[in-house]
C-alpha cells in the first residue's frame, strides 16, 4: 500500500517508517526539519531509510497548498500522522508554535485525507490528555476535559477535529495515546536522552517533584508494533452509540481512541537506577520542585488495545534503558 507517514524524520516516525518499508510498503515521509532539537539527528534518521520505496518530502504540516498539493498528487491508501510540536515545557513559551504544527497542521491532514478518499487516519494523540486525572489507571472511558498544559490541549483538540470529519464525512479516524515513549534514536528533550548525556559528561541530573513522580514509560518498538498492527484496524461506526450510553473513545461515527502505554508505572528513581545500571555510574542529582504542567503520574488501560489487536506493550524499563543506552553509546561515540 501507498503511505504517508508524517514526521518521518523524527522519533516515532522513523521507527514506523522503517517498519512499513521492511514489510514493502510505499512510504512518503514528510517533515520540516525544524530546530526544535539537532538537525543532524533527524537527517541521521532519514539516511537510513534510503530505500526504492521511501520518498522524503520537505514540508510544514501548517503549509496549506503544499499539503493539499501532496495530497492530491500522491493518493495516499493510508496516513499515520505523527508529526507535531511536542514537549510540555517548550508549550509554556512557545504557545503559537503548537497552534500552528499541532492545529492547523492536523487541519491540513484531516482535509488531505477527506478530499482524497483516504482509507484510514491514524494519528497520535497523548497521555498528556489525561491532565488532572486522579483515576488510575487511566481508561478512554475516562472525561478528558482538564488538560495541565498547550500541549496536552492540542492533542485533546486533535481527538475532537478527527470525530468531526469521522461524523460529517466518514473519514476512519484512529487517535493512540502514547505513554512516555523512549528508546534507540530518542528526541534530545526527553529525560532519558538528556540524563544520559550528562552523566556520561560528569555532570549532574535535575530531578523533577524530588523523584516523587510515576510514568508509565513505553519502549519505542513497543509503541510501532501497536501502530503497525492497529492500521490494520479500520474503525467502523456504531449505529447504536450514544453519548449517554457509549464510551467517550468510540463513536456512532468510524471513530476510535486507544491507550498504548506499559501498563506498570515506574517511580522516575527507579528509572534513573535503571540508567545508571547501564551506564555503570552514579548520577549526582539535583533534586527540584515539580514543573508546570507536569502530572504526578500515569498508568494506561491497554485493554481494548490488547482486544482489538492481541499485543499490548511489555518491554522492561531495565530492558529499553539498557538498549537506548547502546545505541546512545554508539551513536555518539560515547
Amino acid at each position: 500500500m501507498k503511505f504517508l507517514v508524517t514526521g518521518a524524520a523524527g522519533f516515532i516516525g522513523f521507527h514506523v517508517s522503517e517498519r512499513l518499508l521492511q514489510a514493502g510498503h510505499q512510504v512518503t515521509g514528510i517533515d520540516n526539519l525544524n530546530d526544535y532539537y539537532e538537525v543532524s539527528l533527524k537527517e541521521a534518521r532519514l539516511n537510513l531509510l534510503a530505500n526504492e520505496n521511501f520518498r522524503f518530502v520537505k514540508l510544514d504540516l501548517a503549509d496549506r497548498e503544499g499539503m493539499a498539493q501532496l495530497f492530491a498528487e500522491e493518493k495516499f491508501d493510508r496516513v499515520i500522522h505523527l508529526a507535531a510540536q511536542a514537549g510540555v515545557r517548550y508549550s509554556l513559551e512557545n504557545p503559537h508554535v503548537y497552534a500552528d504544527a499541532n492545529l492547523t497542521g492536523h487541519l491540513n491532514v484531516l482535509e488531505g485525507c477527506r478530499h482524497n478518499k483516504v482509507q484510514h487516519l491514524l494519528y497520535a494523540s497523548s497521555s498528556s490528555v489525561y491532565g488532572l486525572n486522579r483515576k488510575m489507571p487511566f481508561s478512554t472511558d475516562d472525561s478528558v476535559d482538564h488538560p495541565v498544559s498547550l500541549y496536552a490541549a492540542t492533542k485533546k483538540a486533535n481527538e475532537l477535529m478527527s470525530h468531526t470529519y469521522s461524523h460529517l464525512y466518514g473519514l476512519p479516524t484512529t487517535g493512540l495515546r502514547f505513554f512516555t515513549v523512549y528508546g534507540p534514536w530518542g528526541r534530545p528533550d526527553m529525560a532519558l536522552f538528556k540524563f544520559t548525556k550528562a552523566m556520561l559528561e560528569g555532570k549532574s541530573i535535575d530531578v523533577y517533584n524530588y523523584g516523587k513522580m510515576k510514568r508509565d514509560f513505553t519502549y519505542v518498538d513497543d509503541i510501532v508494533e501497536a501502530i503497525i498492527r492497529m492500521q490494520d484496524v479500520i474503525p467502523q461506526a456504531d449505529p447504536n452509540w450514544t453519548v449517554e450510553n457509549g464510551s467517550p473513545a468510540t463513536s456512532s461515527a468510524p471513530y476510535h481512541i486507544y491507550n498504548i502505554g506499559n501498563s506498570s508505572p515506574v517511580e522516575l528513581m527507579d528509572y534513573i537506577t535503571a540508567l545508571e545500571e547501564a551506564l555503570g555510574i552514579e548520577a549526582q542529582k539535583n533534586m527540584m520542585p515539580i514543573q508546570p504542567g507536569d502530572v504526578l503520574e500515569t498508568s494506561a488501560d491497554t485493554q481494548p488495545l490488547y482486544d482489538t489487536i492481541g499485543f499490548k506493550p511489555q518491554t522492561s524499563v531495565k530492558e529499553g534503558v539498557k538498549k537506548f543506552v547502546e545505541w546512545y553509546k554508539s551513536y555518539y561515540k560515547a
